[in-house]
């Protein structure tokens, strides 16, 4: 439903939230979020020009929030680095068609505007104050770790 790179950029701002006591450098994050560390530069690169992340340079810089997690909805995160595609007209170019979608693609597109009302409506913090028994990214949640 999404693309790896989005997931990478939730996995990401998820483990700020999870620990919003500090900057983190790119390898640090992609230690724990498993994700290759030249292609999460690119992805917090990303998250930085849509204002999700902030990144520090110098001694104890790194990336962190630009904003509380209850600030940022999953969609915000998803469309800073591959928003989700709607479909607004045939995507076979049959002019009979027009704006009028053919059942399928009505259907997908139903699909795409669902998962872009459930990303709009899930921030941050719901991740985090509805936890499941599995905690994201961690085995167990690291003590430095903040809630």
């Amino acid at each position: 439903m999404i693309s790896q790179t989005a997931e990478y950029a939730l996995r990401a701002v998820v483990f700020l939230a999870l620990n919003p006591k500090g900057a983190f450098t790119a390898q640090e994050i992609a230690a724990t979020t498993k994700v290759p560390p030249a292609y999460l530069s690119k992805v917090l690169k990303l998250l930085v020009t849509a204002e999700v992340v902030i990144s520090q340079r110098g001694l104890g810089g790194g990336f962190s929030l630009a904003k509380k997690p209850e600030d940022i909805n999953l969609l915000e995160i998803v469309n800073a680095v591959e928003p989700v595609e709607r479909i607004r007209t045939c995507p076979l170019g049959l002019k009979a068609h027009g704006k009028v979608l053919c059942a399928l693609h009505k259907r997908l597109d139903d699909v795409a505007a669902s998962l872009e009302s459930s990303f709009a409506e899930t921030t941050v913090a719901d991740l985090l104050t509805n936890p499941t028994p599995s905690v994201p990214l961690y085995e167990k949640l690291p003590r430095h770790a903040c809630k």
